[in-house]
């Protein structure tokens, strides 16, 4: 077998740009804590301009992964790299480029966004004032207020201001949007965007599937440690089931002996003279709107696709009691 040196070498140029490509990434990551779960091989690969969701309960190693990745915890095996460095032996080049914010934001009670600006500017030696008074106002903080007078969902702004000012190529996010409302979701997500669009990467940890299912491209679910799902978002969706909610008159029996392969009865409650089934289908509707059409239904109604459907599948037979790891 003949193999041309031209095809060797767009080979070896492919692979040198898919591997250049991994802006974050794990190689059989794991650490123990004794007694207590913590996270067994953990492959993650997170590209550029990618804003990834890193889904999971309490107690799954969503936050012992992150402290990995940021050179605050040492992997008891395998290895990290964000940017191409090692985050455990060279954490402080790691950390010029990185944005995060923790799941458990503490700030000094004296400081204000605007004096925030000036620390972390001398730190980095660049000046951030001018970046920082106006992500201020995209996400109405007021710069001169201290931290002491602060509600939660302003000292959550703060932290998550410093982490974007910069405008790092990797921000990792821990439950971002504790405490913020809805428009402040709104404008952190903008700020994701913007950056990925940039070319940014972006790890977003978080136990709220809908936030998940908007922002990100790509999905890693973690179950008692381990990753059970890393795929894009679109393929998640394509075989998450969905909710059917069917209406029937309380006279009528439908031949639930014949339900078409991937549709199952969750429940039947009765109204008046109306019943209700409640169904789970996986994959294409169509079987089983055919079968529907044979059975005098008063109405069907076919829920879109969702993440929440295929997380209980994974998680509801988990009872975890401990904080997350």
């Amino acid at each position: 077998m003949v193999i041309s040196l031209g095809l060797i070498t767009t080979f070896l140029l492919e692979r040198a740009n898919s591997v250049a490509m991994a802006v974050i990434e794990t190689n059989n990551l794991g650490l123990s804590y004794g007694t207590r779960r913590g996270i067994t091989g953990i492959n993650l690969s997170i590209e550029q301009g990618q804003i990834f969701g890193f889904l999971g309960p309490n107690g799954a190693g969503k936050t012992t992964t992150i402290r990995i990745l940021l050179g605050f915890l040492a992997p008891g095996q395998g290895q990290a790299r964000i940017l191409g460095i090692d985050a455990w032996k060279e954490s402080h080049l790691v950390k010029q480029d990185v944005g995060y914010v923790a799941g458990d934001v503490r700030l000094y009670p004296w400081l204000t966004a605007r004096r925030a600006f000036g620390i972390v500017g001398k730190i980095r030696q660049v000046d951030l004032q001018s970046a920082g008074l106006a992500l201020c106002e995209r996400f109405r903080l007021e710069p001169e207020l201290p931290v002491r007078k602060m509600s939660r969902g302003n000292r959550q702004k703060v932290a998550l201001v410093l982490a974007l000012v910069h405008r790092p190529k990797v921000v990792i996010l821990d439950e971002p949007t504790s405490g913020l409302d809805p428009l402040m979701q709104r404008t952190l997500m903008d700020c994701l965007r913007e950056l990925a669009n940039d070319g940014s990467a972006v790890l977003f940890s978080s136990h709220t599937l809908s936030e998940v299912e908007e922002l990100c491209d790509r999905v890693a679910m973690i179950r008692r440690g381990r990753i059970v799902v890393d795929e894009a978002l679109d393929s998640l969706r394509r075989r998450a089931p969905r909710t059917v909610s069917v209406a029937l008159p309380a006279n009528v029996d439908a031949d639930m002996h014949a339900l078409p392969t991937g549709v199952e009865l969750l429940r039947t409650t009765k109204a008046g003279d109306c019943q209700h089934l409640e169904l789970q289908l996986s994959g294409t509707a169509m079987p089983f709107i055919t079968w529907a059409a044979t059975q005098g239904f008063l109405d069907v109604s076919i829920g879109t696709p969702g993440l929440d459907s295929l997380f209980r599948q994974y998680y509801v037979n988990d009872i975890i009691d401990e904080g997350d790891c």
